[in-house]
C-alpha cells in the first residue's frame, strides 16, 4: 500500500481549490514542496522574488482568482515584501508558502532558517502560520485560502517546514466553496436612496474594488439612473468607470483640500468601493469640508477610519446592486462631460504625445498595466481607459517594482486579450528579470519603457513641497533594447515622435514580446 504523504494532501487539496499555477523562485528548503512537479500543475518561475510576487499579484487581479506563491525561507521572503506590500494594498488574494527548514534544526538557529516565521511579512498579511506539526499544513493551506480571498481579500502566509512534506498523513482533505461576498443592511440602503432622492446635485467616487468586485456594469448603470457625475477616488488601482462615459468627471487628487475643492460641487457623495480618502500630500489647509458622505465598502478599517459619513458594509456588487433597485428614476439633468485636452502637436516626443498617440493605436479590449509615476496625470488626460472588465492595473501602494511583472502577470492570466504595459524608466529596474519571464513563456505582450532620464516623481514632487538639490533622481544611460534582447525579448528604441506610431504598431502585431524603449522629453509638470 501507497502512503499518503502531507505533499500529497496538499496537492489534492490546490487542486479542488484552482491553484494549480504556482509562481516561485526556488531554494533548498522548497525542494521537497517541488520534488515530482505534476504534470497538471504549471510552475512559473521568476529570477527574483519581488517579481514573482509582482507577478502573480497582476495574474490575480487579471484572473479574479486566488494564486499561490512559493518563496525560499527568510531570504526570498525579505526580497518579495515590497511587492507583498503592493499585494497588500492591491486587496489582492496570494497564497505565499514560504520554506522552512527541518523542524529538528529549528531550535538550533540553523542557516537558512527563519526566526518567526510568520511574524516576518506582518503587519501585511490578513493571516500568518507555521503550523504546529506536519499533518496541520493542509489544513493550514485550506484556511489560508479562505482568509485570502474572504472580503476584503489580501495576502496571507504561510511557513512550511521542509520535512513536513514527506511525512505520512491519514486526515482527511477537506474542501469547501470559496465564501461569497455580503450584501448591505436593508435599512441603511433605503437611508441612501432617500438621500439620494432629496439631493439636487449628487456625485460617486469609485475605487478599485468596484472592478475587483466585477461591478463596473452595475455602477454605470446606477450612474445613469441618478444622472450624477462620476470620479475615480486619489490613487486608484483600478479603472472602475469607462473613461469615455458623458458622466464621467475626472480624477481626485490625494489632498484633502483639493479632494474638497473637486467635491464642493455636489451636495451628496456616494463612495463606492474606495478609501474615503486616500491622501499623499499636505498642503496645510488642514480638515477642509467635505459633502455629505455616504461610503460603501467591505473593509471594516475603510468604515472605521473614515473622519465623516455613513458607512455602508457591503462587498461592491452586492451593495450597487441592492442600492441600484431601491432608488427611482431621477428627472435631474446630466452634469456636463469632462472636456479633454487637445491632442498635442507631436514636434517633441513628450508623455502627453506618447499617451495620445497609444490612445489611437491600443488594440480593442486591452489590458493597460501602468507604473508611470510622473507621467500618471498625463495618462489620465490622454489615454481614457473605456474597458469595463479590468481594463487597467497598477499598484495602490505605490512602492515601485509592479509595472514590468505585472504586464508579464495579466499576460499569463488572459492570453485572450492584448496587455500592453507602460513603465517608467526607474520603475522598470525594480522589476526588470520579469522580461526573462515573459520571453520564456511566449509571451505576445508589448512593454513601453518611458524613459525621462531620472526618477522624476521624486525630484517633481521633492521641489513642490519645499526640497532643494536632491541627490539620487539622475539616471540615464540604460539601453533598454539591449537589456530586453539580452533575456530574449525584442528592443526596440524610439527617439523621434516620427517614429512612435510605426513602432508601436510593429510591436502590437509582433507574437514575441517587445519592449519598446522610448526616450521620452523630461518634464516639470506638477504630479497633482
Amino acid at each position: 500500500m501507497i502512503k499518503r504523504t502531507v505533499l500529497d494532501a496538499t496537492r489534492e487539496l490546490l487542486r479542488d481549490l484552482g491553484l494549480t499555477t504556482v509562481f516561485g523562485n526556488p531554494g533548498t528548503t522548497e525542494v521537497p514542496f517541488l520534488t515530482d512537479w505534476p504534470d497538471d500543475f504549471d510552475y512559473v518561475l521568476g529570477l527574483q522574488e519581488s517579481a514573482v510576487v509582482a507577478m502573480a499579484d497582476a495574474y490575480a487581479q487579471a484572473t479574479r482568482q486566488a494564486v499561490l506563491v512559493n518563496l525560499h525561507s527568510a531570504g526570498g521572503v525579505g526580497h518579495g515584501l515590497g511587492s507583498l506590500f503592493n499585494a497588500y494594498r492591491n486587496r489582492t488574494p496570494l497564497i505565499i508558502v514560504a520554506g522552512q527548514q527541518n523542524r529538528a534544526l529549528i531550535p538550533h538557529d540553523p542557516f537558512l532558517g527563519a526566526m518567526e516565521a510568520p511574524n516576518f511579512p506582518k503587519p501585511y498579511v490578513k493571516w500568518s502560520v507555521e503550523p504546529a506539526t506536519a499533518e496541520d499544513v493542509p489544513a493550514a493551506l485550506a484556511r489560508a485560502y479562505h482568509v485570502a480571498t474572504q472580503a476584503p481579500a489580501g495576502p496571507v502566509f504561510v511557513s512550511v517546514p521542509a520535512d513536513d512534506w514527506t511525512v505520512t498523513t491519514e486526515r482527511p482533505v477537506i474542501s469547501r466553496p470559496r465564501i461569497r461576498g455580503f450584501a448591505p443592511d436593508p435599512e441603511t440602503v433605503t437611508e441612501l436612496a432617500a438621500a439620494l432622492a432629496a439631493a439636487e446635485r449628487p456625485a460617486l467616487v469609485v475605487g478599485g474594488a468596484v472592478d475587483h468586485d466585477g461591478a463596473v456594469e452595475e455602477t454605470v448603470a446606477l450612474a445613469e439612473k441618478l444622472n450624477a457625475g462620476v470620479w475615480v477616488a486619489p490613487m486608484s488601482y483600478r479603472c472602475s468607470f469607462p473613461e469615455d462615459h458623458p458622466l464621467f468627471q475626472g480624477f481626485l487628487d490625494p489632498e484633502r483640500g483639493a479632494v474638497s475643492d473637486r467635491l464642493a460641487a455636489y451636495d451628496l457623495v456616494v463612495v463606492l468601493g474606495a478609501p474615503a480618502f486616500t491622501y499623499h500630500v499636505d498642503r496645510g489647509r488642514g480638515e477642509a469640508p467635505l459633502p455629505p458622505l455616504f461610503i460603501v465598502s467591505d473593509d471594516e478599517q475603510i468604515l472605521a477610519r473614515a473622519f465623516e459619513g455613513t458607512g455602508v458594509r457591503a462587498t461592491p456588487k452586492l451593495g450597487i446592486t441592492a442600492l441600484l433597485a431601491a432608488v427611482g428614476e431621477t428627472t435631474r439633468s446630466a452634469p456636463a462631460p469632462r472636456t479633454r485636452p487637445a491632442k498635442p502637436a507631436g514636434d517633441k516626443l513628450t508623455g502627453e504625445f506618447v499617451y495620445s498617440t497609444l490612445a489611437d493605436l491600443l488594440p480593442d479590449n486591452a489590458i493597460v498595466v501602468e507604473e508611470t509615476p510622473s507621467h500618471r496625470g498625463i495618462l489620465h488626460e490622454h489615454l481614457p481607459i473605456t474597458a469595463t472588465d479590468t481594463g487597467f492595473l497598477t499598484m495602490a501602494s505605490g512602492t515601485l517594482g509592479y509595472g514590468v511583472p505585472g504586464t508579464v502577470g495579466a499576460a499569463l492570466a488572459r492570453p485572450d486579450r492584448p496587455v500592453v504595459g507602460v513603465v517608467g524608466d526607474g520603475s522598470s529596474m525594480y522589476g526588470i528579470q520579469a522580461l526573462w519571464t515573459a520571453a520564456r513563456q511566449e509571451l505576445p505582450v508589448t512593454i513601453l519603457i518611458m524613459d525621462n532620464t531620472e526618477y522624476a516623481a521624486v525630484r517633481i514632487l521633492g521641489d513642490a513641497i519645499g526640497g532643494a538639490k536632491l541627490p539620487g533622481t539622475e539616471l540615464g544611460g540604460i539601453d533598454f533594447a539591449a537589456l530586453a534582447a539580452s533575456m530574449g525579448c525584442q528592443g526596440v528604441t524610439i527617439t523621434e515622435p516620427a517614429g512612435l506610431a510605426p513602432g508601436l504598431t510593429a510591436a502590437f502585431a509582433d507574437p514575441r514580446p517587445t519592449l519598446v524603449h522610448i526616450r521620452v522629453a523630461p518634464s516639470d509638470r506638477a504630479l497633482y
